[in-house]
């Protein structure tokens, strides 16, 4: 386990409302918390959109996982087209 230090430095609130952490954090997606009236919590995170969320659920990683698996393990062979086209719409 890493080790917790502590480190302070001074910044500028601009009068755009802005300070800037430094070009190592630039572009990251940050949750800002406001702890109390003045104190502010800021933590880099992983925002996963609503639409794909979906993905992070243990079943569909388990299921994509799979799915990789097998494509490994049956590589795709030579494929008529037409012929499985044909198959598919008498399908329907």
């Amino acid at each position: 386990m890493a080790a917790i230090t502590n480190q302070f430095s001074v910044k500028v609130i601009g009068a755009n409302g802005q300070i800037s952490l430094g070009k190592q954090y630039a572009g990251r997606q940050v949750l800002v918390e406001e702890q109390e009236p003045g104190v502010w919590l800021v933590r880099t995170a992983s925002i996963i959109p609503d639409n794909e969320s979906w993905l992070n659920h243990p079943k569909t990683a388990a299921d994509l996982q799979n799915a990789l698996s097998w494509s490994l393990a049956n590589p795709p062979g030579d494929v008529n087209v037409d012929a499985l086209l044909r198959t598919l719409h008498d399908q329907d």
